[in-house]
């Protein structure tokens, strides 16, 4: 993201159901075929990595009748699986209303800010201490295809691919727990940049990716965590969590502002 960048926000407005989409939609030939277990953890996951890649926005309403046809299954499973969604503070579970991807407020925003900082930190220290020289080549070499999709792919894969370092680490920190963690904070994190950060901005840099992997290389534990510190208040200080009043006058509704 290009650093002072700031986010003008309106507050929200009317959501949009998901649309049927089978193009994109990972359908079964044979839904038959896939066992129960198999189906919600597809259905999980589809939803997942769609709010992760920012293609499910904040707001967007998931109606159950649109699901089961989608992924050829029932409502008991579509619920089941919206209602971990809830419990992973992904989805909201509205009475009467059904489900819609979350909106976080800024005071959630805020308080995912300040659980990221110290969640990630605890692990870029233990990856420090666990990683091996393979393990940091491996990172390298992920910093270089992040180094040229950067340049050569569009923001989503960019993204995608930023935020694939942070899991690395995770795994490199060989905590399970904290890496559990972390993909639910990855989550609310992408439903924080979807709502708050203007388009087209990467939401993370590529040269401080570089600078903790340099302390890491040292053994340097202290300093990969000063610097991931730094990393995450910058993305923090390029998302203003601050909702405008909504601009009702005419002239703003009929385009002409």
């Amino acid at each position: 993201m290009t650093r002072g960048a700031k986010v003008k926000t309106q507050a929200a407005g009317k959501t949009q159901p998901l649309k049927l989409a089978r193009a994109r939609a990972p359908v079964a030939a044979d839904p038959a075929a896939d066992s129960t277990d198999d189906v919600e953890s597809r259905l999980y996951q589809t939803i997942f990595d769609s709010v992760l890649n920012q293609r499910l926005k904040p707001g967007t309403k998931l109606p159950e009748a649109s699901l089961c046809e989608l992924f050829g299954t029932s409502r008991s499973v579509v619920r089941k699986v919206l209602q971990q969604l809830a419990h992973d503070y992904v989805v909201e579970l509205q009475p009467n209303r059904g489900a819609r991807i979350a909106m976080p407020s800024p005071e959630e925003a805020q308080q995912v800010f300040e659980t990221r900082r110290a969640l990630e930190s605890a692990i870029v220290a233990l990856a420090t201490q666990r990683a091996t020289k393979r393990d940091l080549a491996d990172l390298r070499r992920q910093l270089g295809k992040e180094h040229s999709a950067m340049h050569t792919a569009d923001q989503v894969t960019w993204a995608r691919m930023a935020s694939s370092f942070h899991h690395r680490l995770a795994r490199l920190a060989h905590s399970p727990i904290l890496e559990r963690y972390l993909g639910e904070i990855l989550s609310r994190f992408s439903l924080i940049v979807a709502l708050y950060e203007p388009p087209d901005d990467p939401s993370c840099e590529h040269d401080e990716h570089e600078r903790i992997v340099d302390c890491m290389e040292r053994g340097d534990a202290a300093g990969a965590v000063r610097w991931m510190k730094t990393h995450l208040r910058d993305l923090e200080s390029n998302i203003v969590v601050k909702r405008n009043p909504p601009d009702s006058s005419l002239a703003n509704l009929l385009g002409l502002v």
